[in-house]
């Protein structure tokens, strides 16, 4: 029984380390590379809906016509990037439960042909302009 033991401790240490400190370097990377994209979707939404860049970086409560395009960008940014809720929050400065809440007000109201159309077009312009930014 003794051997046993003493050949599994053998074969524990036999065992190469396993190299942990890559993940965090690619990890800040990503990061890093998110933030931007959602920088950007704040610009390109902005210059899409003609409401202020500042005016959807602002952390504090909004006027509903703000709110709207900030749910649009946040949404864009999840479904048509691909990029998860909780970086998306973090990104737009926001809890990953507002980005939820903000993807569902938007799935809603794409029932409207008309503003199905417009989000349509807005994913269009959004996947022509991170085409190159989206292998994160």
């Amino acid at each position: 029984m003794q051997v046993r033991s003493a050949l599994a401790t053998k074969a524990v240490e036999a065992e190469p380390p396993v190299r942990a400190a890559a993940a965090p370097v690619a990890d800040g990377l990503r990061g890093e590379r998110i933030m931007e994209v959602c920088e950007a979707m704040i610009d390109v939404c902005a210059a899409l809906y003609g409401v202020s860049s500042k005016e959807l970086r602002n952390t504090g409560k909004s006027g509903t016509s703000v709110t709207r395009v900030r749910q649009i960008a946040m949404y864009v940014t999840h479904v048509a990037l691909g990029i998860k809720m909780q970086e998306v929050g973090r990104g737009f400065s926001r809890d990953r439960t507002t980005v939820r809440y903000a993807c569902q007000v938007i799935e809603d109201m794409r029932d409207d042909l008309e503003f199905d159309r417009t989000m349509i077009t807005t994913e269009q312009v959004a996947l022509a302009a991170f085409r190159n930014r989206l292998e994160i």
